[in-house]
């Protein structure tokens, strides 16, 4: 009895010091860097013989990997999601050019802009709390960010995540770039020119979304990205999931910026705006994080708190460019979160670009089906993945968005844009 009272202890102390590693390291350290494990291997649906349901895995699996062969590309990761299972995980090419690192399912990569969806997510949870009044003027949150016009006195909490600001598309992002304080940035804004009347139109911004940061963690009375951790990524078994550069940078295994082959210098502007663009995670915690936004996690996500945050909130121009953006309609804006309708299905996610990276979360919520994917480029013809894998799903043949012959030839180099070549801003 004695052993086996030992032994219980001991069992509890390496539980207690996995969760000490994570609240003690996962900040200005990786966890990827933690000792002691928190979470068992996974046995990954990575192999032909595991890839089971309606769609062609063995053909996207092909396509995938043509794709990841063009010199535009460096390294992806991609995962699917079909009826509520994970069926699909696959990654290609490089995570570092240099050192030929291959891309792995443990490589952390950028989610982007795709980090508003945590955003949304934190908002709706704190809303349903009653912690949150979403309707609560910004004014008299103690945020920095101010309006032309004094408009921060009517434009509420709701129009900031909902991007009805007013303000010109994307503003003083080029300023963020070049390393201004974004709390000084959200001040001046009051000088910045209008698109409409605020709060009466969809403009897609970060500088001005991040005041949700700031607003968020006095409401949650802890830092922002500890919030969003510590309500969501945690219990959800996200670990690898977190916030800040060090924090990806540090890890033993991660994606490095690429332009064509060359490795890029990593730009740290994004993260210092965490509520529009701060998350990093791995191929897999990026497929749970899908999994819980359709709804599979309620104890985590109750169905109340998704319902605030996929509400659609204003309309929207179509996403994306060229050939996608012909096939897509009656697109929306919620909380940080995407809605939209293509080929006669109900599509939702987002999508995210910052320098070297692309990430896309795209889903049918009625089939419980998507993709998410993860790349260390700038080049935008992946954001067609997710359509390709549910235009497989619905067993529509017609569908040829990965078809690669109508790019310029792959060969002498990286190919310059061609006119099918899909752009998305931030």
């Amino acid at each position: 009895m004695k052993r086996v009272f030992i032994l219980l202890i001991a069992v509890a102390a390496l539980g207690s010091m996995g969760w000490f590693g994570i609240h003690a390291f996962g900040g200005a350290d990786p966890l990827a860097s933690v000792p002691i494990p928190i979470k068992g291997p996974e046995n990954l649906p990575d192999t032909p013989a595991e890839w089971r349901g309606r769609i062609d895995y063995r053909a996207l699996d092909q396509q995938l990997s043509a794709l990841a062969q063009r010199p535009e590309m460096a390294g992806l990761a991609v995962a699917v999601v079909e009826d509520g299972e994970l069926r699909f995980v696959r990654t290609y090419g490089v995570a570092d050019a240099s050192t030929g690192a291959p891309v792995t399912p443990q490589t952390l990569f950028r989610w982007a802009s795709v980090s508003k969806t945590a955003t949304g997510a934190l908002a709706g949870a704190l809303a349903n709390d009653g912690a949150v009044d979403l309707n609560r003027p910004i004014s008299q949150w103690r945020t920095s960010l101010r309006l032309p016009g004094g408009a921060e006195e009517r434009v509420t909490l709701e129009d900031v995540l909902a991007q009805r600001t007013g303000l010109t598309k994307n503003a003083y992002d080029e300023k963020l770039e070049e390393g201004q304080s974004p709390q000084l940035l959200r001040a001046s804004l009051a000088a910045a020119p209008l698109q409409c009347e605020p709060g009466t139109c969809h403009t897609y911004q970060n500088i001005a979304f991040d005041a949700a940061n700031e607003i968020l963690a006095r409401a949650a009375n802890e830092p922002f990205a500890d919030a969003v951790e510590d309500r969501f990524f945690r219990p959800l078994g996200m670990v690898s999931a977190g916030y800040g550069m060090e924090r990806l940078t540090g890890a033993r295994d991660w994606a490095k910026p690429h332009r064509g082959t060359q490795v890029r210098p990593v730009k740290e502007a994004y993260w210092r705006v965490p509520a529009a663009a701060g998350v990093e995670s791995d191929i897999v915690d990026f497929a749970t994080w899908m999994q819980a936004m359709m709804g599979n996690r309620p104890d985590v996500l109750p169905a109340a708190v998704l319902q605030l945050a996929h509400q659609p909130r204003v309309r929207t121009e179509p996403l994306y460019g060229s050939a996608l953006r012909q096939t897509i309609s009656d697109a929306s804006y919620a909380l940080g979160w995407r809605n939209f309708t293509y080929g006669g299905h109900r599509l939702a996610g987002h999508s995210g670009a910052v320098s070297g990276y692309r990430a896309t979360m795209i889903f049918e919520p009625a089939t419980r089906t998507g993709v998410v994917a993860l790349w260390n480029s700038d080049w935008g013809f992946p954001f067609r993945i997710p359509f390709a894998a549910i235009d497989s799903y619905h067993k529509r043949e017609d569908a040829r968005w990965l078809d690669l012959s109508e790019l310029p030839p792959a060969a002498g180099g990286a190919a310059g844009p061609g006119p099918t070549t899909v752009t998305l801003k931030k």
